[in-house]
């Protein structure tokens, strides 16, 4: 009798070519080398999550997190950090240790403060956003125009000029949500606000503001922006819905400072039949300058060291080569991963698989993927290797934006899925610590990245590309 699983894979297969010397793929044959990996997905998940390696992915993240806290691009302490990690991916036996130099930007915060004056005397708490610039010295005093949406505020054109624009936009998803940051201030400058002031795009907050990128336009005249606490942006909005009058001074000392030179961190387990060919996975080292970045992405580069530490620890080596790589400036826009795309988009051919992990490392319930149709059945019946631990699942499409311009020239793409569903509470907030890491959650994750990674690494040949079919 024909395996239900079999049958799926039959159907999907047929006969198709593969990356490299056309071959016809066996489906069977595909299906009996993915379940003999099972007693190897089982050795590497009773290492990370109950063995020698337990909690080390956790331990490693804490001790990194406490000697360098949050790290900035463009400032010495997140070099200083990567030189850290260098020196113990080598340390740790890891092959091909270095750093790829990138160029980032250099964005400062300096001092900043907004203060309600009226109706009543009220510090705010806030976080100016990435590429802000600066007030002048004094400060910008002024009414605020409190609007929920950019319709509302089109709509109030008329009364925004010379104003400090807050926006009390409603949380819907952060896909969503966080165009307010992004865009925030273009839209307030564009109606002659001097100024914007955004609710902290968060799904929960403890009076905690938000901090994060904001893009300006060329075209439009550039205004100080800053993200506020959900409960201020509240606050004022009932009061302007009571009529009154409502005036803040914010003093930002934002300085945008020349690109300075960064680097991208990668290590590798050599592959034993095909060096060439690749499995990346990765997660991103930077930061902003709040917290100690742990969750964002502290546990996404460090269960992708894992990743590989774990293979080396069993004595394993890979037909492929198994890559990681800790994104420099992803903060910023993905700035160390778009130059890692340009400098090894000519081999993109030799890449096997792309995954990222910057969602969180909570529980983990399996991977978002996106590939062709054989490639999924492929990818799914690894993930069913998983099933010890729960983490079998699968949805679609892959979410990776380090991991972008692979998976758009056709490789196909991963991104840990996990159960994150307090993931914004932290965000680019002073929470982002260590406190929010769990070291069990770490260990399972950190099992799934390495199975995952492996298993494809290892088997005959590459997953099948889009258009392959």
């Amino acid at each position: 009798m024909v395996s239900p699983v079999v049958f799926v894979i039959s159907a999907v297969f047929c006969c198709i070519v593969l990356p490299g010397p056309a071959s016809c793929v066996d489906p069977q044959r595909i299906q009996q080398q993915i379940l003999s990996y099972q007693s190897v997905a089982d050795q590497i998940i009773q290492r990370s999550v109950y063995g020698k390696s337990q909690n080390q992915s956790y331990e490693r993240l804490a001790t990194f997190v406490d000697k360098y806290g949050s790290r900035l691009v463009g400032s010495q302490n997140l070099e200083n950090s990567i030189d850290y990690m260098l020196n113990v991916l080598k340390g740790d036996g890891l092959e091909n240790v270095h750093g790829e130099e990138v160029t980032v930007p250099h964005w400062v915060r300096g001092n900043e403060s907004a203060t309600m004056l009226q109706p009543r005397v009220h510090p705010m708490a806030i976080l100016g956003l990435g590429s802000s610039i600066a007030t002048p010295p004094e400060g910008i005093t002024a009414e605020v125009l409190v609007v929920k949406t950019f319709d509302e505020l089109r709509k109030k054109a008329g009364l925004a000029k010379g104003k400090i624009i807050v926006y009390n936009q409603d949380w819907v998803e952060y896909g969503i949500t966080v165009a307010y940051r992004e865009n925030g201030a273009v839209e307030a400058a564009k109606v002659g606000g001097l100024a914007s002031l955004i609710r902290s795009v968060a799904s929960f907050s403890i009076y905690s503001p938000h901090t994060g990128i904001q893009e300006y336009n060329d075209n439009v005249t550039k205004i100080p922006t800053a993200c506020i606490t959900v409960e201020d942006a509240e606050m004022m909005y009932r009061m302007s819905q009571r009529g009154e009058k409502i005036i803040v001074n914010l003093k930002m000392e934002a300085k945008n400072l020349p690109p300075v030179k960064s680097r991208n961190t990668v290590a590798e387990i050599k592959g034993s039949t095909y060096p060439e060919q690749v499995v990346l996975v990765s997660g991103h080292l930077d930061s902003w300058d709040v917290g100690q970045g742990a969750m964002d992405d502290g546990g996404g580069a460090f269960i992708s060291w894992q990743a590989l530490s774990l293979i080396r620890q069993l004595g394993l080596r890979p037909k492929r080569t198994m890559r990681m790589v800790m994104w420099t400036a992803e903060e910023p826009g993905h700035v160390g991963a778009i130059q890692y795309w340009q400098r090894h988009k000519s081999n993109v051919s030799n890449y096997d698989l792309v995954m990222e992990s910057d969602g969180g490392t909570f529980t983990p319930t399996g991977l978002g993927f996106t590939g062709n149709k054989a490639a999924t059945v492929i990818m799914q019946g690894v993930l069913n290797l998983l099933k010890s631990i729960n983490a079998s699942k699968m949805t679609t499409p892959a979410d990776g934006g380090d991991v972008a311009n692979f998976i758009t020239a056709g490789v196909p793409g991963a991104n840990l899925n996990n159960m994150n569903d307090k993931y914004f509470y932290f965000h680019h907030s002073n929470a982002d610590t260590m406190t929010v890491q769990d070291p069990h959650a770490m260990d399972l994750c950190s099992a799934l990245w390495a199975v995952v990674s492996y298993v494809v690494a290892d088997m005959d040949q590459m997953l099948p590309r889009d258009n392959a079919v």
